[in-house]
């Protein structure tokens, strides 16, 4: 396990992870109170995943990386940990384990919420942040992250990149080449 621990920014202020670190201000830089985290950080939480020696410390580990992915300025890093956390959240509870709980959940869905927020999907964010909300209401850090959310949606900002909205882009613009250069065909008929 690397020495340098990840920074978590989740609901409950004085609930330690064990991977909070002792000086946070080091690795992440960010602005909207939302950290940024840096590439070597999550080369250490990668290199973790691959050593974990139990199904557990793989679990936790994964979480630490999901963690850092959605918080990195690399929108591939981002869109991998989305996908890396809303494939936790589809298993059926008996493969999430017994360790899965009501906190757990809250904390995966503000990390899917930060995520869709750093891609520029607000709305999503926002759902996100509504169904972690219905777990904590009094969550902090997702009731501040809402706030902005909203501003955002009020404001009419949204600039989503998002792989499934890139590959449905791709595919609609080859079923529009297609359709035209059967059009020209048509009517070079003519």
């Amino acid at each position: 396990m690397h020495d340098v621990m990840l920074h978590s920014h989740f609901c409950t202020e004085n609930r330690r992870w064990p991977w909070t670190p002792r000086s946070a201000g080091s690795f992440f830089s960010g602005g909207e109170n939302i950290p940024w985290c840096d590439r070597d950080v999550i080369a250490g939480c990668e290199r973790e995943v691959a050593e974990a020696a139990t199904e557990e410390h793989e679990k936790q580990s994964i979480m630490r990386l999901s963690w850092a992915l959605v918080h990195s300025r690399n929108q591939d890093d981002v869109l991998r940990g989305i996908g890396m956390l809303q494939g936790t959240l589809r298993r059926p509870p008996a493969l999430n384990g017994p360790t899965t709980s009501p906190l757990q959940a809250r904390e995966k869905l503000y990390l899917l919420a930060v995520g869709h927020y750093r891609n520029g999907d607000y709305p999503r964010s926002r759902q996100f942040l509504d169904q972690c909300l219905e777990i904590q209401p009094d969550c902090r850090q997702a009731l501040a992250l809402k706030k902005i959310v909203e501003d955002k949606i009020a404001k009419g900002e949204q600039t989503i990149i998002d792989a499934d909205g890139v590959i449905g882009i791709g595919i609609a613009t080859t079923v529009i080449g297609v359709l035209i250069g059967i059009a020209a065909a048509v009517a070079r008929k003519n």
